[in-house]
């Protein structure tokens, strides 16, 4: 058995890379095969996911965008659809000019529903941009309307944003490395989207995983302690029995024996407003210590890079 401290790594390198490796990274977390990633591999893991309808991979990776439309009633019209998890702002008094920024499963949805000239437009756009992730619900004679402008903001627009518009529209992923306890956690949070580490596919007693299962280190039982020590006996135990299950069981199956401090990845999505409204939960006197273990330095480097959003979270951590 191994025994790991909890941590966490703000994912801001994949924003600076093509959708496809967002795509692919943040999904072969699920698996534990990033091992596999390459030069070529993005595409073929995507066409793979499309094929499966495994649609959350879809969510890690965002796209914001400056439109222009021909008139308010497009707007109404627009809100009127009620587009589930785009995020759409008014970035001044101007009604015809919108800010839209969504993941590729949520462009994906609005592009299948109702038609009208903005879907029509943006599903012309996004199809010349990224055929891979659009191709499939979008007609190639898709035509743009002349009179609707899109352009995508870059990220470095993005940052640059007044703090009300950067809280909506940035969107940040981080990878924890917790114990499933602060995991279950973590998914209550339902605006966030999420990849966690599978154990129903995860094979443990394999080579890449060094035959051994993996546990996060107890905050709460100093190390050497007589708790401490029950503490990994039990874990030894629960180890032993899911390696022998694995010998007549499935991975799905066997993981039924092994507890709530079983190391697991998990990937965390959410635009900046929510990571404030998250932290300034998980960081408080009364959350699981196990979880501040984490959130308390997550919302002070946050503060760092983002002084005008998370001051306050970080006030809330001490």
């Amino acid at each position: 058995m191994r025994i790991l401290d909890p941590s966490f790594t703000i994912l801001d390198n994949l924003d600076r890379q093509s959708l496809a490796a967002r795509v692919e990274y943040c999904g072969r977390v699920c698996y534990k095969s990033e091992a596999s990633i390459d030069a070529h591999s993005a595409g073929p893991f995507v066409r793979r996911m499309l094929q499966r309808q495994h649609s959350s991979v879809f969510e890690m990776a965002m796209l914001s965008l400056d439109i222009r439309l021909r008139d308010e009633a497009q707007l109404a019209a627009l809100f009127a659809r009620q587009p589930r998890f785009l995020q759409i702002s008014l970035p001044g008094p101007d009604k015809t000019r919108l800010l839209l920024t969504g993941s590729i499963r949520a462009l994906r949805d609005f592009l299948q529903g109702e038609q009208d000239a903005l879907r029509d437009a943006l599903g012309a756009f996004l199809l010349a941009r990224h055929p891979l992730f659009f191709a499939d619900v979008v007609p190639a004679a898709a035509q743009a309307d002349a009179d609707i402008e899109i352009r995508k903001l870059p990220l470095a627009a993005v940052e640059e944003l007044p703090p009300a518009l950067l809280a909506e529209h940035r969107f940040l992923a981080v990878r924890f490395v917790v114990n499933r306890a602060v995991s279950h956690e973590l998914v209550r949070h339902r605006r966030c989207s999420f990849l966690q580490e599978s154990q129903r596919y995860c094979r443990y007693n394999s080579e890449r995983f060094g035959g051994e299962v993996a546990f996060i280190r107890p905050l709460f039982f100093p190390e050497g302690s007589p708790e401490f020590l029950l503490w990994q006996e039990a874990m030894a135990h629960c180890e032993r029995i899911y390696l022998k299950l694995l010998a007549s069981a499935s991975p799905q199956a066997a993981r039924s024996v092994l507890p709530n401090s079983c190391k697991t990845e998990i990937i965390v999505s959410a635009n900046l407003g929510q990571w404030r409204h998250m932290l300034a939960l998980r960081t408080s006197q009364a959350a699981d210590p196990s979880m501040r273990e984490v959130t308390i330095p997550l919302a002070r480097e946050l503060a760092r890079r983002y002084p005008t959003l998370f001051t306050a979270a970080e006030h809330r951590s001490q």
